[in-house]
């Protein structure tokens, strides 16, 4: 699984993840595991790349550590 740190969160349920590849989408359905609420800026995470209707996303992203 790739992983990447977060690297902004909205206060609308999304964020992007800094991974290996550049900056990636997330949405917070695409989390398991840990509220949206709960998260960080700079947090460690590991997901999977997918498309959405806009282009690449993460999906099930993880917290790491």
């Amino acid at each position: 699984m790739p992983q990447g740190t977060i690297k902004k969160l909205t206060d609308k349920g999304y964020g992007f993840i800094e991974g290996d590849r550049g900056d990636i989408f997330f949405h917070h359905s695409a989390l398991e595991g840990v509220a949206f609420d709960s998260l960080q800026e700079g947090q460690s995470v590991e997901y999977n790349e997918g498309n959405g209707p806009k282009g690449p996303c993460a999906e099930h992203v993880k917290v790491v550590g």
